[in-house]
C-alpha cells in the first residue's frame, strides 16, 4: 500500500458505505450524490480488496490493522486483525505483551432450526446492567484461570494460554446469520476450543433468569445470554501516517493511541473538521452510520445515512478542492468483504476523461 502521508490532507473510513452489487439497485434507489459521483469519476484507484463470503473480519478491521502496521511482518493473513489490544488500550487499560481476545456480552436468537447473534449495539446495554452480569461472570471466568480485564463493562478482554491460536469472528459479520460457521476454532485445525466451550457455558448458565434478563425481558428487550469472542491477538509495535485519527471505534481509536497520533471523535461535519485549529494535516476520520441500517438490511435508513455524508462531509470536500484548500481527500469505502481506496486530488479533478461509476465499485 502506498504512503498516505501528505500535507494537507484527509482520509475518510466508511465501514459498511459499499453495498454487494446484487443490493445496490435497492441501496441507492433515488439517491442524489453528485459530489461522490464526480469524485468518485476523477479519483485514483489505490486498493480493490474483493474479499471472501466466509472471511471472519470485517474489511475495514483488515485495513486500519494494516493500515498501522498491526499485523506482524512476514504473518500478513488476508482474514487477520488482531485489534483486541489495542480495543483494550482504548478503553483504557494496559496490554503489554499478553495476547487478549474482546469478549461481549450478546444475544443469541433460536431461530426454526439454528442459532441467531444479534448486533450488540442493539442489545442497548447499560453500563449497570453490564457491570451487574459482569459481577457474577468474573469469578468464574478467573477460576479457569483466565485472566479478566474490563475497563469498559459491555467490553471485556481475556487473556489465557487454553485460547491458543482461537479465531473468532468479528459480531457484526456474524450478526443475523446462523451462528454455527462463525463460532470460535482453532485458526490451525478448525476444531473447536472445549476452554472456550466450557467458559461460555459456564457464563451462560449464570445469567440464565439473573434479575438484570429478567427485567429487560419485562421491558421487551432481548436477554444477554452469552458472550462472543473476537479480534484476540498480541500487540505489535505500530505506526501511523496520520497525525490525528478521529473515530468512535475502539480498534482504531487504540491503534492511533500505540501509534503516538493525536486521537479524538469524529466532527459532525467537514466544516467543523477544515475550522479545528487542532486539526492536522494528515488526518483519518472513521465515520459509521451505516453499519446498523447495512446489517439489518433497512436501505431506507442507509440511503438516509448516505444523503447526510453527500450533505455533510462529500460536496463540501469536493468544494475544497477544487478551490485548493484541501490538498487531498482519500475514500475507503468498505462492504462485509470487500472494499475499496480511492485518492482525489485538485490534479485529478481536472482530468474529464476519466469516468469511472460508483456502481462499478460494488463488491461482486
Amino acid at each position: 500500500m502506498r504512503s498516505i502521508m501528505n500535507a494537507n490532507r484527509l482520509h475518510l473510513l466508511l465501514p459498511f458505505a459499499l453495498p454487494a452489487a446484487a443490493d445496490a439497485s435497492i441501496a441507492l434507489h433515488s439517491l442524489d450524490i453528485p459530489a461522490l459521483d464526480k469524485l468518485v469519476a476523477r479519483a485514483t484507484l489505490v486498493e480493490r480488496v474483493i474479499g471472501e463470503d466466509f472471511q471472519r473480519t470485517l474489511p475495514h478491521e483488515r485495513w486500519v490493522a494494516r493500515s498501522f502496521g498491526a499485523v506482524p511482518a512476514g504473518q500478513a493473513a488476508e482474514d487477520e486483525a488482531p485489534l483486541a489490544p489495542y480495543m483494550l488500550l482504548a478503553d483504557g487499560g494496559q496490554p503489554g505483551d499478553a495476547t487478549w481476545a474482546c469478549v461481549q456480552p450478546v444475544h443469541v436468537r433460536i431461530a426454526h432450526d439454528h442459532l441467531v447473534l444479534i448486533d450488540p449495539a442493539s442489545l442497548e446495554l447499560a453500563d449497570a446492567d453490564a457491570r451487574a452480569l459482569l459481577d457474577v461472570a468474573r469469578p468464574l471466568i478467573e477460576e479457569l484461570g483466565v485472566r479478566l480485564e474490563a475497563p469498559q463493562p459491555s467490553r471485556w478482554y481475556l487473556s489465557s494460554d487454553a485460547f491458543g491460536t482461537l479465531a473468532g469472528a468479528s459480531p457484526l459479520r456474524a450478526s443475523g446469520r446462523n451462528i454455527e460457521i462463525w463460532l470460535p476454532h482453532e485458526a490451525h485445525t478448525g476444531e473447536r476450543s472445549r476452554a472456550w466451550m466450557k467458559l461460555q457455558n459456564e457464563v451462560q448458565m449464570a445469567w440464565f433468569e439473573h434479575p438484570v434478563n429478567e427485567a429487560r425481558e419485562a421491558r421487551g428487550l432481548p436477554a444477554v445470554n452469552s458472550i462472543w469472542f473476537h479480534a484476540q491477538g498480541a500487540a505489535q509495535p505500530v505506526r501511523s501516517d496520520f497525525t490525528r485519527v478521529l473515530s468512535d471505534a475502539a480498534a482504531t481509536r487504540g491503534l492511533a493511541l500505540a501509534a503516538n497520533a493525536a486521537t479524538g471523535a469524529p466532527p459532525a461535519a467537514f466544516d467543523a473538521w477544515r475550522n479545528d485549529s487542532a486539526n492536522g494535516n494528515a488526518t483519518l476520520i472513521e465515520l459509521d452510520p451505516f453499519s446498523a441500517p447495512f446489517i439489518e438490511q433497512d436501505w431506507g435508513r442507509w440511503n438516509g445515512a448516505f444523503a447526510a455524508l453527500e450533505r455533510d462531509w462529500l460536496a463540501p470536500a469536493l468544494t475544497a478542492l477544487q478551490a485548493g484548500d484541501l490538498g487531498e481527500l482519500g475514500l475507503t469505502l468498505c462492504g462485509d468483504t470487500g472494499s475499496v481506496t480511492l485518492s482525489v486530488t485538485r490534479g485529478d479533478l481536472r482530468k474529464f476523461w476519466r469516468r469511472r461509476l460508483f456502481a462499478s465499485l460494488f463488491i461482486e
